[in-house]
């Protein structure tokens, strides 16, 4: 009640000269927000379509873009597949003709009872092996005599030695190791002196 009796004060106060007019324009600015808001609404349903459809198109682009990465990945792997079993087909002709040789060998073995033709057999075998070997690039590892390299070597025993020329060095191989290339496929199994 005060209120309102404040309000007829603030009245009673204002010369009545423009008092009204203010009024009127705040109305009328009220009203035009109004009408823009409502004019707004349908441009932002448009916004929101379009905002709808650029998303829609973005997930598609995902989709087939995941999709496509799916599709390189199987492929490459089933590239890496053949390429490899290639490789092994490729490995296993070579060996074929020394198979031969050998079966060849073990005929000749049974008539006969002549050691020397069997022995020069198998060594003609024993050389197309290491021929087959050096030319898929597979190499001896020089191990007796040499210093103990735990790169190339694996040490089965030690044995004390007299000599100092022979200590950490190898004195005997029980098994050749090999390289392919700069990697070590087999380690020389070797007794080191002491």
């Amino acid at each position: 009640m005060k209120k309102k009796h404040n309000e007829h004060k603030v009245e009673e106060q204002m010369p009545e000269t423009g008092c009204e007019a203010p009024q009127e324009e705040v109305m009328e600015e009220t009203e035009e927000q109004q009408a823009e808001e409502t004019a707004e609404e349908p441009s932002s349903d448009k916004e929101i379509k379009d905002l709808q459809d650029k998303l829609a198109e973005a997930n598609d682009r995902y989709l087939r873009l995941a999709a496509e990465f799916d599709n390189y990945r199987r492929r490459s792997a089933k590239e890496r597949m053949d390429l490899i079993s290639l490789a092994n087909e490729n490995l296993v002709k070579d060996m074929l003709p020394i198979i031969d040789d050998f079966e060849r060998a073990l005929a000749a073995m049974k008539d006969s009872d002549d050691a020397a033709s069997a022995k020069e057999g198998v060594e003609l075998i024993y050389n197309k092996v290491v021929a087959f070997l050096k030319k898929n690039g597979v190499k001896e590892i020089e191990a007796t005599g040499k210093e103990f390299d735990t790169d190339f070597h694996e040490a089965v025993a030690q044995f004390p030695v007299e000599d100092e020329e022979k200590k950490n060095k190898v004195i005997d191989v029980t098994q050749k190791g090999y390289t392919m290339g700069d990697k070590v496929i087999r380690y020389a199994k070797v007794v080191t002196g002491v």
